[in-house]
């Protein structure tokens, strides 16, 4: 980035100190990271230097380091050394210490999401589908698969069931732009207590590579979630997301 352009940025960043009771150091690191997450700064791109933000946000060196090393440990910036910080290819992460829908966890850090339906309609349940959603093999459960974009780009397919009169139900709401957790709790009042999770990685097939727009055998995470109101099992998924675009991240104490 040149001297120009790091200047115009410094116009539309500068802050009052004064405002805010958050740490400094906190307050530049919101602020470059949703310059990142913006695209104001471009994947790839170097960042203004250490003595440009120091003008930029009115703050000491030491401040400027703090909120750079928080930006690095997220994996939103990298350092080169003797050239400075540069902006990686943002992987977005959802943390798993509670049940979140995808839309829900992403939108609280300031990305934009929404949904393409690739399928809504009754299936015969299979052996493990019938199996976590309580129903004999064979039954009709309702399948609702998923592409999901991240910042306009596909980041997991979800391929969701649902005993067939919860998933009529949904057949009728905006699955676009609208989590279908939020709808579950919000229009159709259940409480969704908990859910049992399991993680692992595989290789892209044909399908799953074309619709992530990945090559084939790239790797992927995927998971199988069975989320329950109360005892009662209402939504058995396979999320397949982007190895390289998203992680999970979960916090262990040692008692």
């Amino acid at each position: 980035m040149n001297e120009k352009s790091a200047i115009n940025i410094v116009e539309e960043q500068t802050f009052d100190a004064n405002v805010s009771a958050l740490p400094l150091y906190t307050q530049v690191r919101e602020k470059l990271r949703k310059s990142i997450l913006d695209g104001t700064y471009a994947p790839h791109t170097q960042m203004p230097s250490e003595s440009q933000m120091i003008r930029m946000f009115g703050v000491s060196r030491i401040t400027i380091r703090q909120a750079l090393g928080d930006l690095q440990k997220e994996g939103l910036i990298f350092k080169v050394m003797g050239k400075g910080s540069f902006v990686s290819k943002p992987k977005a992460f959802q943390s798993l210490s509670r049940l979140q829908g995808f839309g829900e966890a992403m939108s609280s850090s300031g990305y934009e999401t929404y949904s393409s339906v690739l399928s809504a309609k009754p299936v015969e349940a299979t052996a493990q589908v019938a199996n976590r959603l309580h129903v004999k093999p064979g039954q009709p459960v309702f399948e609702i698969q998923r592409l999901r974009f991240l910042n306009r780009e596909p980041i997991s397919v979800d391929v969701s069931y649902f005993p067939i009169d919860i998933g009529e139900k949904l057949l009728q709401e905006d699955l676009a732009v609208r989590d279908i957790f939020a709808i579950l709790e919000n229009d159709h009042g259940y409480n969704l207590t908990h859910a049992d999770l399991q993680i692992e990685a595989i290789s892209a097939d044909e399908s799953l590579a074309h619709q992530l727009r990945v090559d084939e055998g790239c790797p992927l995470l995927r998971m199988e979630r069975m989320t329950y109101a109360g005892d009662t099992p209402i939504d058995f998924e396979y999320l397949y997301y982007r190895g390289d675009a998203f992680q999970y991240r979960l916090r262990i104490n040692r008692t």
